[in-house]
């Protein structure tokens, strides 16, 4: 049954789009990537908007989602109109086997000329990049998903930091939860920000989600080096973030000349030695923050950042939350109920 929910009056929708939101369910699908979203437009309905949610399948039946709670359809494709206003896809983790299913391909490429917009959550970026969807794109999907986005389709141009992005009238987000930001984006597009204001106080959402995936991510790991001296220079900063690492003592500690390590990290890790130290520290203060009790500026001298500021001008550029932001969110669910 078509999802609506009974609210005040109906207002004037901000944009054109089409009232009606299709959702593509199949087996293995994440259930938060499906159940986000309904959640947000049906309830944006409570609030003035006119939405028709369907959730179908390619033959109308159940499907089994990665939780292997069973979820029903509305239908089959055939159910719905001729136009669609939104199509969104949710992912599979088993992306290979979403892609892999030519039979929902083609009904994802076929939806795709009907609808005024198309979206994906989470992993449902390769089932747009494997219909020809994202070609030519910028595109978003979970961090750690994005580098085999990119891999498996270069043709679309990857950004694993955004929670979303929007390329034309085509949206993907990154992972799971992040549907959510992505539907009520679409819904203040349609309605208004009164009404996404409405929907996110009512979901207790962030109605714009602070800083990127980088803050949710694990810190991206270098490529394994082959040459000895490069790996004897990552034990030792590795075993001592808060150390000396200039370039002179880094070259002295692997053997070789400061302009041959800058080679050597370039080609073998990817990226120069500077930011392999920092990054190493910003792992060090991130552990730091969500296991420790000491102050940021405790935090910042054991990681060798020196100062609090300096803490703070990384994690702002890195993760794009502030190290105090990063500890409230990262440090326990208990919170002082463990006093």
């Amino acid at each position: 049954m078509a999802r609506r929910a009974a609210g005040p009056s109906r207002r004037s929708p901000a944009s054109g789009g089409g009232r009606t939101v299709a959702i593509v369910a199949f087996d293995g699908v994440q259930l938060l990537d499906v159940t986000g979203p309904v959640e947000v437009f049906t309830t944006a309905n409570r609030y003035g908007a006119d939405y028709d949610v369907r959730v179908v399948s390619l033959t109308g039946d159940t499907v089994t989602t990665s939780s292997g709670l069973v979820i029903s359809a509305d239908g089959a494709p055939g159910t719905l109109p001729q136009h669609l206003g939104t199509l969104l896809v949710p992912g599979r983790r088993d992306w290979r086997s979403a892609v892999a299913d030519t039979d929902l391909i083609g009904l994802v490429t076929d939806l795709s000329t009907r609808a005024g917009r198309v979206a994906s959550v989470c992993a449902g970026a390769f089932v747009l990049a494997e219909a020809g969807i994202l070609d030519g794109r910028r595109a978003a999907t979970h961090w750690e998903l994005a580098s085999q986005l990119a891999a498996a389709y270069p043709q679309v141009r990857v950004d694993g930091h955004p929670v979303f992005v929007r390329d034309g009238h085509v949206a993907t987000s990154a992972g799971i939860t992040a549907g959510i930001d992505l539907s009520l984006s679409l819904v203040e597009e349609d309605w208004g920000s009164d009404v996404a204001r409405d929907v996110a106080r009512q979901l207790v959402v962030f109605m714009a989600r602070p800083g990127g995936q980088a803050q949710f991510s694990a810190r991206l790991a270098p490529r394994e080096p082959r040459h000895p001296a490069v790996r004897r220079v990552m034990d030792r900063v590795t075993a001592d973030p808060a150390g000396s690492h200039t370039l002179a003592t880094l070259a002295g500690s692997g053997g070789v000349s400061v302009r041959h390590l800058e080679r050597l990290f370039r080609t073998e890790v990817g990226m120069t030695p500077g930011r392999y130290v920092e990054s190493v520290r910003v792992e060090a203060a991130q552990t730091l923050l969500a296991d420790d009790t000491g102050t940021v500026e405790e935090v910042a001298r054991q990681a060798g950042f020196g100062s609090s500021e300096s803490l703070r001008r990384v994690f702002q550029h890195t993760l794009g939350v502030s190290p105090t932001v990063y500890r409230a969110r990262f440090r326990s669910t208990l919170g002082d109920r463990t006093r």
